[in-house]
């Protein structure tokens, strides 16, 4: 059975530009390294989040590997440059795992 995990990372909306700007950033650094998994983004219009949230998901085969994501993404030194400067602009962070029913 196959996991969805999805990082929601509400930020200052009145630093969206900002945050954006980063976000971009680590949107690239995912498809410039085969090692990155390649996951979706995308912010709400009309969610239970609010519009100030980005929303990036990805599937894993086994809970496993989602939470080996994880543990990649905080020891990557690119990763970790990006995070540091995005970090001030978090007001809150959630991480979600949800199984994927294949009926």
């Amino acid at each position: 059975m196959s996991i969805t995990m999805r990082i929601m990372q509400q930020f200052d909306p009145t630093k969206e530009n900002e945050f954006m700007e980063l976000e971009k950033k680590f949107a690239e650094l995912e498809k410039k390294r085969p090692d990155y998994p390649k996951g979706t983004r995308m912010q709400p219009i009309s969610a239970a989040e609010p519009c100030n949230t980005l929303i990036w998901q990805c599937e894993f085969k086994d809970i496993e590997s989602a939470y080996r994501v994880l543990d990649f993404f905080n020891g990557d030194e690119a990763h970790e440059k990006l995070f540091e400067k995005q970090a001030p602009f978090f007001k809150q962070v959630k991480i979600e795992f949800y199984k994927n029913l294949d009926f």
